[in-house]
């Protein structure tokens, strides 16, 4: 399970880092939302999907986690799950 895990947050770092060259700040966040979302039992490419589009809907100045952020916005969070198929 150790090793599941393990490259589950290999890929998901990959993948991000690919997605959001360059903005150190991104980076932090989706990684961040990739691991509270860990157990939720959906694919890699769903909370990935997810976690961007939560990221890309918020203010560059936001000081809240995707995680924090998306318990008061609950309009951008339906629309980041219908795009991300989080169902």
């Amino acid at each position: 399970m150790k090793v599941k895990t393990a490259l589950f947050f290999a890929v998901a770092m990959i993948a991000s880092n690919a997605t959001y060259a360059g903005n150190a700040d991104d980076i932090k966040w989706v990684a961040q939302c990739l691991d509270d979302n860990k157990n939720e039992g959906k694919s890699l490419d769903v909370v990935k999907i997810y976690c961007e589009c939560m990221n890309d809907k918020m203010s560059e100045n936001e000081t809240l986690s995707i995680t924090q952020w998306e318990k008061t916005h609950p309009k951008e969070e339906a629309e980041c799950d219908a795009k991300a198929g989080w169902k």
